[in-house]
């Protein structure tokens, strides 16, 4: 069967670290927010929420506040302190990225050392951090 349209049989190339020749161009690679669609995002929330007039409420442990936000894609999942997690559909990606204030990150290699860095694995449950 011959092919009607031409397509390219080598993938693009990742992008790639800049060399530590440059430290102008380092440090932009260095400072640069997270992108890409596996990426996942975490912002502290320590205020109550309240979604569609109902206060956010942790199941296990009854905190009202003081919660992690984690975004991945479209779905937000709400974190409490104990450990406590769930997919809360009312907060969307939108919503995400309007708490998304200061401009600074910081990166962990992964989702469970952000979680242990930040207080979120359990260890702090039934603590209010202000």
């Amino acid at each position: 069967m011959p092919r009607t349209t031409e397509q390219p049989t080598t993938k693009a190339a990742p992008a790639v670290q800049p060399t530590v020749g440059d430290p102008l161009l380092q440090l932009e690679y260095e400072t640069a927010p997270p992108s890409g669609p596996d990426v996942i995002r975490g912002v502290q929330c320590p205020h109550e929420l309240a979604l569609r007039g109902m206060p956010v409420i942790c199941s296990a442990c009854c905190a009202g506040r003081d919660w992690l936000l984690i975004n991945h894609r479209r779905n937000v999942w709400v974190r409490c302190r104990c450990g406590n997690q769930w997919l809360e559909p009312e907060i969307t990606r939108g919503d995400f990225d309007a708490m998304l204030t200061n401009p600074t990150w910081t990166h962990y290699p992964t989702l469970q050392q952000g979680q242990v860095a930040l207080g979120f694995d359990g260890t702090l449950a039934g603590i209010y951090l202000e």
